[in-house]
């Protein structure tokens, strides 16, 4: 058989060991900044600080509302769900565009992009940092609301799996964006990681349906993954059914806007490279 000649052979070990050690340098750079992580009792305790102060609050808001409205008789934990779910959205982003600015501030995109680190490989190290980033604060918050107000996220089962994941997907897409906006205006812009994703909370309909956005902005918020998301949340919380269709249109979207923010980080970079401001970029 064709598959078991030398040359198909050699290419099968040559292919094996390219992936052993594309996932070696990846490791490397998840170690690096996994090391940064575990050193400073700070940022982990930060990274759980305000999802879990958010999560209290509406807690209770939730708490003195219930007696009177009957929707938070029926599902009195729409709210703290509704804010471990944003969080994921906002923890996906912020741990890509940190992880990217945290280079930025030790001077290492030079040296990052004359090894032999490809591309995707720092995208991939990126999205695992991310992950790993929005597990620990989130995480957090989810133990604090089962032990408080004993609401369990993961009550959701499946739909939890899939919110989570097209959630995050979001996140990365405008990560990697807000990263090529940092690297072609310098750190002068970095504020916009912890900035722009609120500007999408507003027609995400993380609080209240879509609906009651004015009709000119429905629109708008049907192209967001996240506003799907969430209306999909409310109907399994209102009615206990999954809603596949919102689950494929926030799928198909997110993959988009994957590609454009690939797409506008790898321009960033060629742009950051002719002109030599890789060198250049530091605190």
């Amino acid at each position: 058989m064709a598959s078991d000649s030398p040359a198909a052979t050699f290419a099968t070990l040559h292919r094996q060991s390219g992936i052993a050690a594309s996932a070696r340098r990846v490791r490397a750079l998840v170690r690096r900044h996994t090391y940064l992580l575990l050193k400073s009792w700070p940022r982990l305790v930060s990274m759980m600080y305000y999802p879990t102060v958010t999560m209290v609050l509406w807690a209770f808001i939730t708490v003195y509302l219930a007696p009177t409205n009957d929707f938070l008789k029926d599902a009195p934990g729409f709210f703290i769900g509704a804010v471990l779910l944003w969080d994921v959205l906002f923890r996906g982003q912020l741990g890509v565009s940190l992880t990217f600015i945290e280079e930025m501030y030790a001077r290492n995109l030079a040296n990052l992009f004359v090894s032999p680190l490809r591309f995707s490989e720092f995208i991939a190290g990126m999205l695992t940092l991310s992950v790993l980033r929005t597990l620990i604060g989130v995480g957090g918050a989810c133990v604090f609301a089962y032990l408080l107000f004993r609401f369990s996220i993961f009550s959701y089962g499946f739909a939890l799996i899939a919110f989570f994941a097209l959630l995050i997907a979001f996140g990365w897409a405008i990560g990697l964006a807000v990263s090529a906006l940092i690297l072609r205006s310098g750190l002068g812009a970095e504020e916009l990681a912890w900035a722009a994703i609120f500007l999408l909370a507003p027609v995400s309909g993380v609080y209240y349906p879509i609906a009651v956005l004015p009709d000119w902005l429905q629109p708008v918020a049907s192209a967001l993954p996240s506003a799907h998301v969430f209306e999909g949340m409310r109907a399994l919380l209102q009615g206990g059914t999954f809603r596949w269709d919102h689950f494929a249109w926030a799928a198909g979207l997110d993959v988009v806007y994957f590609a454009i923010g690939v797409m506008l980080f790898r321009d960033a970079i060629r742009y950051a490279r002719e002109r030599g401001l890789l060198m250049q970029m530091g605190e």
